[in-house]
């Protein structure tokens, strides 16, 4: 359910950040992805109380493994998420179909304060236009 969130994450971090940033569904990260990660790579998690939630935290524990830091994105009352990521942003618990719109939230302020400690200029992003054109 939150694969595409975690897509619209990744757009934000590059488009505000200029960092480059992917979106991997849970059921992917073993396929290329888990190669990439070391003490260097952070990995942001959607780990919410949804139908994912195992496979989700599986793949934290393959980050944590591989010396990778975990940020989760977690629902607000988890008690089983604390030790499984470095740092945990809690949103309240809604049903699985409304989720993307809470967990996005936190993605995009990520991106805006990552892009702000880095001098950035927020409102203006460098080679992105206020509107797109279909031909």
């Amino acid at each position: 359910m939150n694969y595409p969130t975690a897509l619209e994450g990744a757009l934000k971090l590059k488009e505000l950040s200029y960092i480059h940033a992917e979106g991997t569904a849970a059921g992917e990260m073993k396929h290329g992805t888990n190669a990439l990660i070391d003490e260097d790579l952070p990995v942001v998690a959607i780990a919410l109380k949804d139908s994912v939630y195992k496979k989700i935290r599986s793949n934290m524990e393959e980050v944590r493994a591989r010396a990778g830091v975990v940020i989760a994105i977690a629902t607000d009352g988890d008690d089983e998420i604390t030790g499984k990521a470095d740092e945990i942003i809690r949103i309240p618990a809604v049903e699985e179909l409304l989720s993307p719109v809470l967990a996005v939230v936190p993605l995009q302020l990520l991106a805006y304060h990552i892009a702000d400690r880095r001098g950035n200029d927020v409102d203006q992003p460098r080679n992105l236009a206020k509107a797109v054109t279909v031909e």
